[in-house]
């Protein structure tokens, strides 16, 4: 009886992958699009693809960034400044990348760049704070995927956008998860809406890496910010002893941060150059073993398990 359903999983491995084994040729006459290239996933995409002998355009925020991405890459890539937060800023960068690909067309767009120090309880944020992230990650997100289909759609392309695991499973309060969890639903609705172009959608699901986001100072400043910002009365609700154990919390999570970027980079790559790119990559063994499957169990046992081990209000009426 186990015999036969042994065999069927073998064979469905099996197929899965050889299908994930095929790679594209004619690499080096395409033209990749990254954003956010100053440091972390971006950055080590952008070498990486530059190596293979693709035709790399890399965004970055700093000139400084700039200039250290094209001292470690080859004369072939290019950057431009570029801040997801300005609309001007995403139409300049969109024109440039343009006149450089022409008839080419844009055969890769890495939605790579994003903000993420915006971690704290819900009532501790101000419309400012939830909309700065949004503005960055799923506004600016979508404005420059917007600009660049014509570019994609000519080259019947690709579009990586990074979302998170926290685009799966909200586990803290503030914007990044809302903007995540947007990132997911605009990625849904373009590869059903741009399919019939032959343009595949991938998203990338990364657990918690040591990029610039996974720093623990700039969490912890921000966390400072809100709370000392907050109303009199919320204070109250929950407490000093609540800050402290929420700002704990932080650099727990931040401290066990992964050092392998490229688990998260060869994924992006692999949705780039396959015959058959994945529609999700999940990097990180703590998205694959808890983010993800918990995603999946009931609400009531997940809420169970999230707040089980969370800080609890001075004020707490459970």
């Amino acid at each position: 009886m186990w015999i036969p359903l042994l065999v069927i999983v073998v064979l469905v491995l099996f197929y899965r992958w050889h299908l994930q084994s095929q790679i594209l040729e004619n690499l080096s006459d395409k033209y990749v699009f990254i954003t956010g290239c100053d440091s972390g996933f971006g950055n080590v995409l952008a070498k990486q693809l530059d190596k293979r002998g693709i035709k790399v355009l890399a965004s970055c925020l700093t000139k400084k960034g700039a200039e250290n991405l094209k001292k470690e890459a080859s004369s072939r890539l290019q950057t431009v400044i570029l801040d997801l937060a300005d609309g001007e800023s995403v139409s300049s960068a969109a024109k440039w990348i343009a006149n450089i690909v022409g008839d080419h067309g844009l055969w890769g767009l890495v939605n790579n760049a994003g903000f993420g120090f915006a971690f704290g309880p819900n009532a501790w944020q101000t419309r400012a704070d939830v909309a700065k992230v949004l503005n960055i990650n799923l506004v600016g997100l979508y404005d420059m995927t917007v600009q660049l289909l014509p570019l994609i759609i000519k080259a019947k392309g690709r579009i990586v956008n990074t979302s998170s695991c926290g685009g799966r499973l909200s586990s803290a309060g503030g914007g990044y998860s809302p903007s995540k969890f947007g990132v997911e639903a605009l990625s849904d609705s373009l590869r059903r809406e741009l399919r019939y172009f032959g343009v595949k959608v991938s998203i990338i699901e990364p657990g918690t890496f040591k990029t610039g986001l996974g720093a623990t100072e700039p969490h912890l400043k921000n966390l400072e910010r809100l709370w000392s910002n907050v109303n009199a009365d919320i204070k109250t609700y929950y407490g000093e002893r609540y800050y402290q154990q929420y700002a704990q919390g932080l650099v727990s999570i931040t401290g066990s941060a992964s050092t392998k970027l490229y688990h998260v980079t060869d994924c992006m790559e692999h949705a780039l150059t396959a015959v058959h790119p994945w529609t999700r990559y999940s990097p990180g063994w703590d998205c694959k073993l808890f983010y993800l499957p918990l995603s999946y169990l009931p609400t009531a046992l997940s809420d169970y398990l999230l707040c089980r081990p969370a800080p609890k209000p001075a004020k707490a009426l459970m």
